[in-house]
Formats: structure tokens, C-alpha cells, sequence
């Protein structure tokens, strides 16, 4: 299994990029890909449209709370709906999509299963924000391989302090 974390915050161009760039690795890979990816915007749906563009199979890991599917953020509805319909298993995880310790403790579980994770990475550190360091750190540490996808003239939208932070991308983390 190829996971996938990263940043949520990817200028318009970056997403076409990075999207290309995925599909590019995963198609290096040997067999059918297969990905995870925790539910969200961005880097989740960039890696389910690549994993799907070369054939390969996606496992789209969602919150439950009380074993009941649970409500998601807003700005992940519409890329969640997308990427249950790429999927072709959706897993259930009992967290809180709106805590975003909750959102690392389920990105490192879903990281454990993998051997390999792609992050859509700067190189930035860690903050309160972005745990993309955090689980770049975390697969390493558990033997993981680690595969950083930052193409040439990829960059990050600026702050926007109106933002809750929220653990995002499947790893999606700001």
C-alpha cells in the first residue's frame, strides 16, 4: 500500500504538478498501484486521481464517531464525494475530523500501513498548523520509505489566518 500526505495549501498551478508528478512515481511502481489516503481536499484528491489514472486501486479512509460516518469540514465535502467514488474500498476510522490531533493519530495509522508514503512536502517544518514534517518524521522512524514529491516551481498559498486549522490532506495538514 502507497500512502499519501501533504499540504493543503497548493497554489492552483502546484496542484497540476504535484497531481502529475504522482502519477508519474506511482507509475514507476511495480504492479498495480494501490493507495490510502485519508478523506479531504487537496493532496487526498490529487493522489486519488493519480492512483486511478494508472490503473492502479484506491482505499479512501474516512471519520466515524460512534459508528456513525461523521460530519466533515466544509471545504472537504465535495472532495470527499469525489474521492469515495474513486475509491474502490472506503475504510472507517473512528476520529474526529475537526481535531486536528485526532486527524495525525489517524494519519499515523493509516501511515503504519504502508510501504511506502509519498509526501507533498516543502521541507518546512512542523507548526500548529501543518503536521506534514510531523508524518514525513513519523514514517521514517518506523522504517517507512519516504518519497518527497515537490516539483520545480511548486509553491504554497499565502497564509490565510481565517482558516481553522484542521489536520488535512490524508495527511492533509496546512
Amino acid at each position: 500500500m502507497i500512502g499519501a500526505v501533504g499540504h493543503t495549501d497548493l497554489a492552483p498551478l502546484t496542484r497540476k504538478l504535484v497531481e502529475a508528478e504522482l502519477a508519474a512515481v506511482l507509475g514507476r511502481s511495480p504492479g498495480r498501484a494501490r493507495g490510502v489516503v485519508r478523506t479531504g481536499a487537496g493532496v487526498p484528491v490529487l493522489f486519488g486521481r493519480a492512483v486511478r489514472a494508472v490503473g492502479g486501486s484506491l482505499v479512501v479512509v474516512t471519520p466515524t464517531q460512534a459508528m456513525v460516518p461523521a460530519l466533515l469540514p466544509t471545504h472537504d465535502q465535495v472532495a470527499t464525494g469525489e474521492l469515495v467514488r474513486l475509491a474502490e474500498l472506503v475504510r472507517l476510522l473512528p476520529y474526529d475530523p475537526a481535531d486536528r490531533d485526532a486527524c495525525v493519530r489517524a494519519d499515523e495509522r493509516m501511515i503504519a500501513d504502508c510501504r511506502l508514503l509519498l509526501a507533498v512536502w516543502d521541507g518546512s517544518p512542523s507548526n500548529g498548523r501543518d503536521a506534514t514534517a510531523h508524518l514525513v518524521a513519523y514514517a521514517r522512524a518506523h522504517g517507512i520509505p519516504v518519497e518527497v514529491v515537490w516539483p520545480q516551481g511548486a509553491e504554497r498559498l499565502p497564509a490565510q489566518p481565517h482558516l481553522t486549522p484542521h489536520a488535512g490532506e490524508a495527511g492533509h495538514l496546512r
